[in-house]
């Protein structure tokens, strides 16, 4: 079982004490005692600290991090080392974490780190103080046959475990650590993770892959190494106790990508449909080249079980680009947006994902056109020549045109600048009219689809009162806050209103069915967003 470890940073005993509860409490299956973070040395806060991990109901891991490799202990190792064996020597003690090059540098220090880990055995039936020899590059993370070497190196070291941790520059990092994890796995217990925010695959699916830990920090902010998340974030939000080999993965590409909504309401609606995967926020860098790197490794690495993902900026764009490189199946309509922000994945019989098939779709407009028929009570094909008036003429609003064409309307888009509006209307075979002139239109169906009145320029509309009058329907595609200006003065002139939580949700929805071929749940999707949005 791969354990989950909360790394304990307190700067002094007896919150290290406190910690250490909280730790229990959040359900960790380990804990780490970072005693580099300590603000002194204190030997009888020491024994005390000691005295609360005996009473652990988990295991327990003692590290003191040299400064070299991302700690804060800057003494000498001499003293270093005394330290690790005061507190290796205890039987409160489960695993000391001690660096591989450190070892490597001193015979002295070898055969103190092998009296502490090698010799003494606890009272009833408890078992040795165990090893993990690490190595951090807290720069860059080396090629992958350095990786493995190093891996194979320290493993002849006689550890009982091995631990690589690395700063991540891309997420293709991320995935040449999880190469070397499931390279080293089944040779030995090892740890592999990649630091950073483009790292945190690693973190999750270290679980999936059989690692021997997982770090977690107690709660937000308080961090040991760069891209740790808290136990809450690893058990609710990703699943972490759900997550086994078979374990399909998902995620939602983008930069930046880090305060998605998308996980919240895609792990949520897999734990409420009782479906083994989980889904991640995955950091790509800006890019065709960035993004195509990252999709050619997805592919060849079967054994991850990627099977989709949602595609936001900078990348719906060089999604079509991808799929058409590997003679994929775009849909016609994502094609004729010139956008997609769906992926899907099917796996082929190729152990190197050479014959995986993919598939692009945009499930934007099919998003809104399922809110706007919510909203009028109809089917899409009672949509043929309603008069819609669409504000904007960006990319919300190019997907929303082309739905709404698709299904016969009679599009009028109003933007700022006219010249934009006019090729966006000419493409799709609508009409563009001046922004001064949006009071003055007979459409039924109101759609906004810029930016105004979202958070925090709450109190922006894209349409002045007098342009709300008798309309039947006004749909704002913005959904923070979701009571925005535009739709509480539609209520108030009497007009229907769709917010913008239910396309987000219908297009979320969407790409669930297309991933999963099963009906998504609605109401824990929108449920979700809801308790987000209020948070």
């Amino acid at each position: 079982m791969t354990r989950l470890c909360v790394s304990l940073t307190g700067s002094t005993c007896r919150r290290m004490i406190e910690d250490m509860q909280a730790a229990a409490a959040a359900g960790a299956d380990m804990v780490e005692l970072r005693l580099d973070c300590l603000d002194e040395w204190d030997p009888s806060g020491i024994d005390m600290l000691l005295g609360a991990a005996s009473r652990f109901p988990g295991e327990v891991l003692a590290t003191c991090r040299r400064a070299a490799e991302g700690g804060h202990c800057d003494e000498d190792e001499t003293v270093r080392v005394s330290r690790l064996e005061h507190v290796g020597l205890s039987d409160a003690i489960d695993y000391i974490d001690f660096e591989y090059e450190s070892l490597r540098a001193s015979p002295n220090i070898r055969q103190k780190i092998a009296l502490v880990c090698g010799s003494r055995h606890g009272p009833a039936g408890r078992p040795k103080r165990k090893l993990i020899l690490s190595k951090h590059e807290i720069e860059a993370t080396p090629p992958w046959y350095t990786l493995r070497f190093t891996l194979d190196a320290m493993g002849r070291e006689g550890a009982d475990v091995v631990k690589l941790a690395c700063r991540a520059g891309s997420i293709v990092d991320a995935l040449h650590m999880l190469d070397a994890l499931h390279y080293s796995v089944p040779a030995r217990p090892t740890v592999a993770l990649a630091m950073g925010e483009a790292g945190l695959i690693t973190r999750v699916l270290a679980r999936k892959l059989g690692a021997f830990l997982s770090f977690a920090a107690l709660e937000e902010g308080r961090e040991a190494a760069p891209g740790q998340v808290s136990i809450e974030r690893m058990r609710g939000l990703y699943r972490w106790d759900a997550i086994g080999p078979e374990t399909r993965v998902y995620g939602v590409i983008g930069c930046p990508v880090a305060h998605s909504m998308s996980p919240a309401i895609m792990n949520a609606a897999f734990a409420a449909a009782g479906i083994d995967a989980v889904y991640l926020p995955l950091r790509v860098e800006p890019g065709f080249e960035a993004l195509a790197a990252f999709l050619t490794g997805v592919l060849r690495r079967p054994w991850l079980h990627m099977r989709g993902f949602s595609v936001t900026i900078p990348h719906k764009q060089d999604l079509l680009r991808f799929v058409d490189r590997r003679d994929g199946v775009v849909e016609p309509l994502a094609r004729r947006i010139a956008a997609a922000n769906t992926l899907v994945i099917e796996p082929g019989e190729h152990l190197d994902g050479a014959d995986a098939k993919v598939s692009a779709y945009n499930t934007d407009y099919r998003g809104a056109l399922e809110a706007l028929c919510e909203g009028l009570a109809c089917r899409p094909e009672d949509l043929r020549d309603t008069p819609v008036a669409v504000l904007g003429a960006g990319g919300v609003s190019r997907a929303i045109v082309a739905g709404l064409r698709d299904w016969g309307c009679r599009v009028t888009i109003f933007n700022r600048t006219r010249d934009k509006a006019e090729a966006l209307a000419a493409e799709f075979g609508a009409q563009a009219r001046p922004i001064e002139d949006c009071a003055r239109h007979d459409a039924r169906v109101v759609v906004n689809g810029t930016s105004l009145g979202m958070w925090p320029d709450v109190d922006a509309s894209p349409l002045p009162p007098e342009g709300l009058a008798g309309r039947p329907l006004v749909f704002d595609t913005v959904y923070n806050p979701m009571e925005t200006r535009l739709l509480r003065e539609a209520r108030e002139r009497g007009c229907a209103t769709v917010d913008g939580v239910a396309m987000f949700v219908r297009q979320a929805a969407a790409q669930f069915e297309l991933w999963t071929g099963r009906p998504a749940p609605i109401d824990t999707m929108r449920a979700t967003v809801i308790e987000r949005l209020s948070a």
